[in-house]
């Protein structure tokens, strides 16, 4: 019984262009109670193998999260499948707006504590106890509010590339450095204004709804489906589009574009730019912002250190690797105050306040 990928990235990417065949890139989450996590793992593995999805899948006591990818011409067998089972039955599946038949080259299930890394105490508040969902029209509406403060739960890397008008867009590397920051930012307002929040396809504005609305927040409401759905109903329904940007997306393709603007700048020069690269020294691998230009004067690393290491024979690297922890101090996913292109996000909550 085979539980585990016997294929190499670059065997199953030569198997997928060999192939042909047009692959969609999906993305769905649910919170349910899971009893042996590692059977429903195994169980999932094996459907989805056969199946030929590829994709990283988070289970969990509390659920599971999934971003993946698989044949157009297994969606609706694939989509049997969640149907038979209770919890997933009917669950919203968020479609991607660009479909890359590369965007992932393996099946990852992976047993974990939680679904998304939140860092909180579930048996300390009511978790099923969520705010408001709402659509595109209702959320477009609701962001016009000048009662309403909206709220970005993604990380600085993300939002740095494309985030809705108007948004608080929290200076964070991590979903749970957010939380706490937000409702002590927020905390004269938890009466008097409408706390909006929107994510890329909703998972964690599921838990921080909840999280809120306990720590004393009376009106929360989340955007059904996050970007992802939104972006779909807007054109559905000919709706304004309120999102400035790119998305970012975790899969290969890193985003997709919502909007032709360009909001965020290279890391290196400060151009236009909105194209996140990891550094090519292994060592580093730095996940940053590069303009073209600047990629190719740089040789696709963050800086000159960097570009002399990766020019060093593979062997030579190893080496210098060896007893060595990843060295990210020239750019942060997050707090990057010596960037000179970033903005201090910081004057907005003062805003709030005053």
């Amino acid at each position: 019984m085979q539980l585990y990928n016997n294929l190499s990235a670059k065997e199953r990417a030569e198997l997928i262009e060999q192939a042909g065949k047009e692959r969609l890139t999906i993305s769905f989450y649910k919170y349910a109670k899971i009893g042996n996590t590692e059977i429903f793992r195994n169980h999932m593995f094996l459907a989805w193998d056969e199946l030929e999805v590829l994709g990283r899948i988070y289970v969990a006591h509390e659920g599971i999260n999934a971003q993946l990818s698989v044949p157009a011409e297994n969606f609706e067998a694939f989509k049997k499948h969640l149907d038979t089972i209770s919890f997933l039955e009917n669950v919203r599946l968020n479609i991607a707006i660009e479909h890359d038949n590369f965007a992932f080259l393996k099946l990852k299930v992976k047993v974990r504590k939680k679904i998304v890394a939140d860092g909180l105490n579930d048996a300390t508040f009511d978790v099923t106890n969520k705010g408001v969902h709402v659509n595109a029209a209702k959320f477009n509406e609701l962001i016009e509010d000048p009662n309403t403060v909206l709220v970005d739960m993604r990380n600085h890397y993300e939002s740095e590339i494309g985030h809705f008008k108007n948004a608080i867009t929290p200076d964070v590397d991590t979903f749970r450095e957010s939380l706490d920051l937000i409702e002590e930012d927020l905390r004269e307002h938890k009466e008097d204004k409408k706390l909006v929040m929107y994510c890329t396809g909703g998972i964690r504005c599921e838990k921080a709804s909840a999280y809120y609305k306990h720590k004393g927040f009376k009106n929360v409401y989340q955007l059904e489906g996050g970007i992802i759905n939104y972006v779909r109903q807007i054109e559905a329904e000919g709706l304004e589009n309120k999102f400035i940007g790119k998305n970012f997306v975790f899969d290969q393709r890193r985003s997709e574009r919502i909007s032709d603007d360009v909001i965020a700048n290279c890391h290196q020069c400060g151009k236009p730019a909105d194209l996140h690269t990891n550094c090519a020294n292994e060592a580093c691998h730095l996940l940053f912002i590069q303009c073209d230009e600047c990629k190719e004067k740089m040789e696709n690393c963050c800086s000159t250190n960097c570009m002399e290491i990766n020019r060093l024979p593979y062997e030579e690297q190893k080496e210098l690797r060896k007893g060595q922890g990843n060295s990210n101090d020239i750019f942060k996913k997050g707090r990057a105050d010596h960037l000179p292109y970033k903005k201090d996000l910081r004057n907005i909550f003062e805003t709030l306040k005053s």
